[in-house]
Parts: structure tokens; sequence; C-alpha cells
């Protein structure tokens, strides 16, 4: 699907929640794949923007993670038809997407990337941080059976201490399979998570500095972003301590705070 191909992929960024913030681009591209394929494992739009994406370009048919991770049926009918996928936000900011792109290439088929709005960038703009001021960007995981992984709020803890914010996204997924079944991460659960990882963290063979800082986790501040990039959009300051009180939207996120110049605590101070 590239310079006029008829087979072959095309990765569509899709942009955050709503068909208006679709680049024309993306648009036209969809509508002239023989496939169109919404992968519905990364994150989610609106069921009703997704009708009426629908009509706009036609038949969408969803793909959950092993389509993608094992794509050799992708790969086979692409030889054939164009197949374009539907990625929210930005298709290239995820690894599976870099890796399923590599292999497709490498397989000898076309691969056109139709880039889109991202989370990553909407949360600098809309909640007024410096986008120079943030580090490494970390998952919150639901925690699996007794399994805890430390190293989202490891991150969070390092980039604090070097004045850094944490773009820290929500799972999606409670089963870590990627093939449905999908509850967005709510505030309570990232409380939950982030509190499961203090807990197991202060138990740990860290460094002291990191135990330390756990200690005073839950006196950080954090901004919770809902729905970014849709009409719902909603964002709030607030403690850690506080986190789980909160009421989310369809798809959050948050930035871990480290610390502000002048015009960033005025900034955020607006979601207070």
């Amino acid at each position: 699907m590239e310079n006029g191909d008829t087979t072959g992929f095309a990765l569509i960024g899709i942009g955050p929640g709503k068909v208006e913030s679709m680049t024309l681009e993306a648009i036209e591209v969809a509508k002239n794949a023989d496939v169109r394929l919404y992968e519905a494992y990364t994150a989610l739009w609106p069921e009703d923007e997704l009708t009426k994406l629908e009509a706009l370009i036609g038949p969408i048919e969803r793909i959950m993670r092993p389509a993608v991770e094992r794509p050799e049926a992708l790969f086979t009918q692409a030889q054939s038809q164009s197949i374009a996928i539907l990625v929210v936000g930005d298709p290239m900011q995820a690894t599976t997407h870099i890796d399923f792109q590599l292999r497709a290439q490498k397989a000898g088929l076309s691969v056109r990337v139709i880039h889109g709005i991202s989370v990553t960038t909407l949360v600098p703009g809309s909640t007024g941080l410096s986008d120079y001021k943030f580090g490494r960007s970390t998952t919150l995981t639901y925690p699996y059976g007794d399994w805890i992984v430390t190293s989202p709020l490891e991150v969070m803890l390092r980039n604090q201490k070097q004045g850094l914010h944490t773009l820290v996204l929500f799972d999606l997924d409670p089963t870590g399979a990627g093939t449905g079944e999908q509850r967005p991460m709510q505030p309570k659960d990232a409380f939950a998570s982030i509190e499961a990882m203090a807990g197991k963290i202060s138990e740990s063979d860290v460094d002291e500095a990191i135990k330390e800082q756990a200690n005073g986790l839950f006196d950080s501040m954090c901004v919770l972003c809902s729905d970014l990039g849709t009409d719902d959009a909603r964002m709030k300051t607030t403690f850690i301590g506080n986190l789980g009180t909160l009421t989310g939207g369809r798809l959050n996120c948050m930035v871990f705070l480290a610390n502000m110049s002048e015009m960033e605590q005025e900034a955020v101070s607006r979601w207070k």
C-alpha cells in the first residue's frame, strides 16, 4: 500500500477517540483498503465513534494481540489484498507495531505508516507541563495473581529524583493475554497497583534511596488525565494518596510530578 500498491499493509493512527481527530490521509487510505482491521488491545475508542468511522470508511473487523504478534495469516492475506490496521493514537508508539512492521518488510510486504495524535503529545500540552521535563514513560499493570512487578514504580521514583515528570499509562487488560475482556484501569485500580508495588519495594533489595522515596510516595502529586483528545477530556491534580478516591473515564493515564517551575505549578493548579 505504498505509492499506489494494491497489496501490503497500512498502519494507520486513528488518534485518541473521535473521527474528527483523524487526518484526511488516514481516512482516505483506510477507505481505499480492501480490509480494515481495528487493533483493539492497546487502547480503545468509544463505540459510538467506531460506528461513525465505519459509516465513513467501510466495514471494520476487530483483531486482538495474537493476530498482530503472530501475523503469519495476515502476511499471507496481504500478498493479494491491501490491509489497513487501525491503531488508536499513533501506531509506532508501541513496540508490538514496530516489530510487526519489521517482520512484514522482511517478508517482502510493503508497510505504509500514517501517523496519528498520540497521548504522549497530548499529555504535556493538555496539562501545561514542559515536554522537556519528562523522563522515561511507564505503564501500571494489574497484578496477575501473586505476581507484582515493581519496575513501573521504580521508573517513577528515579525520574522524580532527577527532577523529571513521568507519563504513567494505565493498563487495559486484567488478564495480560491481549485476547479480549478489556477493562481499562480506573484510578482506584491504579492506586491499588501503586500501593502493592510500594509494599514490595519496602521489602526488596533496591537501594535505600528508592525505599526512602517510596515511603513518602503518597504525599507526591500527580495529574490524572481521562479521555484526552475527546469531548469528555478531564484532568485532576491531586496527591497519590487521594488517587483511589477519584473517578476516571473510559481511558486514563496520569503524570507523576517532579519539581515544577513556577509556570508549571500555575498550569497544574488549574486542575485541582
